[in-house]
């Protein structure tokens, strides 16, 4: 899939130019189309949308505050580059707010959500498309931690999400890395399962903290700390 094809698709969909532009660079972004540290031309952008370079500029901050795109004045636009230490930090702080998320969501989780995430779960024994297993992945945890009634939270947890997502994926990609987070997510589910809060809260620390030590040896080896 190309630029091109994500934006034929999000174009069909009946939202603001600016975030159907935003959805497009974002998956761009994420699958790879565009590396970290290379420019965005708004005026190229602009042409491949068919529209002016203002709901561009609005797209591209929106990416911004995600911490996908960087604005340079005068420069323009850059895919962000994460570093180690940024995801040392991203990953403490995902930690700290998803196992208080999954601690608030047990008393409050139903039978359905329980099937739900299962499902999601399943799906992604299926999948062999680390696209798709990223979105299952956000789509699971989203799952347990939504009865926390705590949509601040949230919106909090998936932008982290987004942050270190295409890093993720080529974690994902490695066959031993999937299976070992499944094997985790499904004995999350079990605990969530059963009503286990502290089980589920001491599974899903290991689980982010041991995803988050293989994702900063993977920037540390791509460009080790000065």
């Amino acid at each position: 899939m190309n630029l091109n094809e994500l934006a034929a698709n999000v174009l069909q969909q009946q939202r603001s130019t600016p975030d159907l532009i935003a959805d497009a660079l974002r998956e761009a972004i994420l699958r790879g189309i565009f590396q970290e540290g290379q420019f965005l031309r708004q005026d190229e952008i602009a042409t491949q949308f068919g529209v002016s370079r203002i709901p561009v500029r609005e797209a591209l901050r929106q990416l911004e505050a995600e911490g996908l795109v960087t604005l340079h004045l005068n420069r323009g636009a850059m895919v962000s580059v994460l570093t180690a230490v940024e995801a040392q930090e991203i990953c403490e702080i995902r930690s700290a707010l998803e196992v208080k998320a999954i601690q608030l969501a047990i008393p409050q989780i139903r039978e359905i959500d329980i099937e739900k995430a299962g499902k999601i779960l399943v799906a992604s024994d299926k999948s062999t498309d680390v696209g798709e297993l990223a979105k299952l992945n956000w789509e699971f945890h989203a799952t347990l931690y939504t009865t926390a009634a705590r949509p601040r939270m949230l919106a909090m947890i998936k932008n982290l999400h987004v942050n270190v997502d295409r890093y993720v994926r080529v974690q994902m990609a490695q066959m031993d890395y999937q299976e070992r987070s499944q094997t985790e997510h499904y004995q999350l589910l079990d605990a969530c399962q059963q009503r286990d809060a502290q089980a589920a809260m001491r599974l899903l620390q290991q689980h982010i903290d041991t995803a988050g030590q293989q994702l900063v040896a993977y920037l540390q080896q791509k460009a080790p700390l000065k």
